[in-house]
């Protein structure tokens, strides 16, 4: 049977899938197909159901869990870090709801988990989108008052002459008590059947553990979706997203996810949802 398995061009989601792709891990019968697309592509996708398993945002989530069911390994968070807002200049205004009025700020898709974030954070914003590869440029050229920046550029900003406005993971600690922040997951068609899925998320969650345990050659594997990053800067932000909340949530990694999701739907910036695990 082929399934495909879609994850975003990136280092750290490659490097979780570094078992599949090396063929260290078995695929118990399956024939495994490998889509690779930026995030907010992937959320679009999952609207149709065009794959069997994908990563998607958990703000996508909560409009597919009719759809699709949560994976219990696979996430990406930010364990006081994640999204970083930034700007041309140095911001003096203080944190918090009304700080960015008058802002407009390029994001990089209506559907992340780093756009929710934002809006929660403080909603008193405009907002361009665009790829997330560009966002750094249209801050530092003017074309937008801050951006939004997901995957390398949390890592890269400093060299371009940014500044940080917020860490949106830093923030989201400090207010939940320190728990991380939920940005992205790996969900399974619920149409596959209970038998299934339950092959299909062992696999998966071999597939990662595989990667942890060797890390050296992941992280190798993983450095030609890095954009520019050097092997010590694509083991840090391997590290920063791929470690013991992807293999398995957690008591906080669950918590989080229930949190993040009931404040956005509290707030209408998505549907309510009951968070349900494969």
């Amino acid at each position: 049977m082929k399934i495909t398995v879609a994850h975003s061009p990136d280092s750290d989601d490659a490097f979780m899938f570094y078992g599949l792709a090396s063929g260290a891990v078995r695929t118990d019968g399956f024939e495994v197909d490998q889509v690779l697309s930026d995030i907010e592509s992937l959320n679009r996708a999952a609207f149709e159901g065009r794959y069997e398993v994908t990563a998607v945002s958990f703000h996508a989530y909560a409009h597919l869990a009719d759809r699709y069911a949560l994976l219990p390994h696979g996430a990406s968070m930010g364990d006081k870090y994640g999204p970083i807002l930034v700007a041309r200049e140095p911001m003096t205004r203080p944190p918090g709801k009304g700080s960015l009025a008058g802002l407009k700020i390029g994001v990089p898709g209506r559907l992340t988990s780093a756009f929710l974030t934002l809006q929660l954070y403080d909603p008193a914003f405009e907002y361009e989108i665009l790829p997330f590869d560009q966002i750094q440029h249209a801050v530092a050229s003017g074309k937008v008052d801050a951006g939004l920046l997901i995957h390398e550029g949390q890592l890269t900003y400093r060299a371009e002459g940014l500044h940080k406005v917020v860490d949106l993971g830093e923030w989201w600690f400090e207010r939940t008590a320190g728990l991380p922040l939920p940005l992205g997951g790996n969900v399974i068609r619920r149409d596959l059947g209970p038998e299934l899925i339950a092959r299909l998320s062992r696999m998966l969650h071999d597939s990662i553990a595989y990667a942890l345990e060797h890390r050296s050659e992941a992280v190798a594997y993983a450095m030609q979706f890095g954009r520019g990053l050097d092997q010590a800067k694509t083991d840090r932000f391997v590290g920063m997203y791929v470690n013991e909340l992807t293999l398995e949530y957690g008591e906080r990694g669950r918590k989080a996810v229930h949190l993040l999701l009931e404040e956005g739907g509290a707030k209408g910036l998505i549907p309510k949802v009951t968070v349900e695990f494969a």
